[in-house]
């Protein structure tokens, strides 16, 4: 028999272990999905960026590609520009030659009216001709100046317009606005380049991340199998002390089998009673319609037995709270791990916006629909022993023993009766 209680006391420790390695598994499996999850983002944000880099690079060439034609476009206007100063030019010589001419005019008109005087009297018409040809010839002469002048600030302002537009080579230093589409093509280019190097490295980032992205999909795929491992090891164990404390020997968990056990059948007779009486229907009390309360976190909600289980529930559960300074709670919950009533101490109003203290001390009309759990609410075996880790909010658990004996309604499956204890 001693040896019997010595072997439980080993495999509850095993159990206790196997718990923890669970837990741990459990703890290691979600930051591996968030990590999945962030990768998984990161993939998408990589080939948004690499879709703009793309973006950019096709749009640097169409820029660098305008710039091109725009500096080529103002090199033939120069070239345009320049012919205009070649037929000014032409002009001005024109002028030039107009002024030699209307020179020359005013000479023979002067000369043709000094033979007129040596005429006297048969000459002076001649010489009223010759007069009114001179002063022509002076007008033509101005006027032809006067072009030639004009041309001339003309000639030297299209000149310096020309050499700006043109793109000469021999020149030393660049027209300004060559110089500014210089300044363009290169900053066009830098940007180009960045463009390069930036989608160079967001290929070198896409490629590791969809590597960091396998690693961990194979992570995630060794966290299931060790889970499964894990889920055996730990039913292997409650299943030993299961069969120990079924076999009669006085183990130390058998005071809180009976408990619940005993327990277990006073809320049945409760619930049979109240159904007797018409205190409610069966339809209330298998309700498992189950309405959220509006502004819960972590959800809470309402179901059609909820004020039977606050009056009728308490009687039975705080009274095995003082079972042992092991125990930790006593609960009622219907087959799907609804919790309508719990014990006084963990039924406190939710505090709004704090989710870590509402998890650790209001867990009344909560689902806990865990492995843990379910297997509780739904063993109709004598009863169930597990181990497990309860959460209390925050990243803070607790290590706890638990044994669940079913409770039946008239012949039909409720729930179970919850006794968790430490160890």
């Amino acid at each position: 028999m001693e040896l019997i209680r010595r072997v439980a006391r080993a495999v509850s420790n095993v159990g206790k272990d196997a718990a923890e390695v669970r837990g741990v598994l459990e703890d290691t499996q979600k930051i591996v999905v968030a990590q999945r999850e962030a990768m998984g983002a990161l993939s998408t944000d990589l080939a948004q960026v690499r879709s703009a880099q793309q973006a950019i690079s096709h749009s640097t060439e169409q820029s660098r590609n305008a710039v091109s034609r725009a500096a080529q476009a103002l090199e033939g206007v120069g070239n345009e520009v320049g012919g205009i100063v070649q037929t000014l030019r032409l002009v001005s010589d024109a002028a030039s030659e107009i002024t030699k001419i209307a020179l020359q005019t005013r000479l023979v008109a002067f000369n043709a009216s000094v033979e007129a005087g040596r005429a006297g009297e048969a000459g002076k018409g001649f010489g009223v001709v010759a007069d009114a040809v001179k002063a022509l010839a002076g007008q033509v002469e101005n006027s032809s100046k006067s072009i030639m002048g004009t041309v001339a600030t003309l000639d030297a302002r299209i000149e310096v317009f020309s050499r700006e537009l043109r793109n000469d080579p021999t020149q030393t230093k660049k027209s300004l606005i060559h110089q500014a589409f210089a300044d363009v093509q290169a900053d066009v280019g830098r940007i180009a380049a960045s463009a390069s190097q930036s989608a160079l490295t967001i290929a070198a980032l896409s490629s590791r991340a969809g590597e960091l992205e396998s690693e961990v999909q194979q992570a995630m795929r060794s966290l299931d199998t060790a889970l499964v491992c894990s889920d055996r090891f730990l039913k292997l164990s409650e299943q030993l002390i299961e069969q120990i404390a079924g076999s009669g020997v006085e183990v130390d968990d058998a005071p809180y089998i009976r408990a619940a056990q005993a327990a277990a059948g006073e809320i049945s007779a409760l619930l049979e009673q109240a159904l007797k009486t018409g205190a409610i229907k069966p339809a209330q009390l298998f309700d498992d319609n189950y309405r959220p309360i509006a502004g819960s976190n972590p959800p809470q909600h309402l179901t059609g037995f909820i004020d039977l289980a606050d009056r009728l529930f308490p009687v039975v559960q705080e009274k095995l709270l003082s079972l042992s300074d092991k125990v930790v709670y006593c609960i009622a919950v219907d087959r799907n791990g609804y919790v309508a009533a719990h014990n006084k101490k963990y039924c406190q109003p939710q505090r709004s916006g704090d989710v870590i203290w509402n998890t650790a001390n209001s867990r009344y009309r909560r689902i806990f629909n865990d492995r843990t759990g379910l297997a509780s609410a739904r063993n109709q075996r004598p009863f169930l022993l597990q181990t497990y880790r309860r959460d209390m909010g925050g990243g803070n658990f607790v290590l706890l023993k638990e044994v669940a004996a079913p409770i039946v309604v008239n012949g039909k499956h409720w729930g179970g009766l919850r006794l968790a204890f430490n160890f």
